[in-house]
């Protein structure tokens, strides 16, 4: 068995963790986390399905994707944008929609 040293490793991740701290976030990382929240969600294969197979999405996931693209527009709004942009304080949860 032939071994290889792999170059980089963790220091450079820790370097370019601490290159992107220091910088501010942009509509681009709003952006991202709104689709990560969208994808969390299980929008995107409610939408394959309806697709797919013609079963209907929830309306449920309708509303949230909605509320999701209005939090992500209204956040990438502000200037500056929060550090703290993924913070659940900023966007809307499934609970919430639920229940209303």
């Amino acid at each position: 068995m032939r071994l290889r040293v792999i170059e980089g490793g963790l220091g450079v991740a820790e370097q370019q963790d601490s290159e992107a701290e220091s910088r501010r976030p942009d509509r681009e990382d709003v952006r991202r986390e709104a689709a990560r929240r969208l994808g969390a969600s299980g929008y995107s294969r409610s939408r394959i399905m309806e697709f797919a197979v013609g079963a209907p999405m929830p309306a449920v996931l309708k509303y949230l994707a909605m509320q999701i693209d209005f939090a992500a527009e209204a956040i990438s709004r502000l200037d500056p944008i929060p550090a703290d942009y993924t913070s659940d304080l900023y966007w809307p949860k499934m609970d919430d929609i639920a229940t209303a």
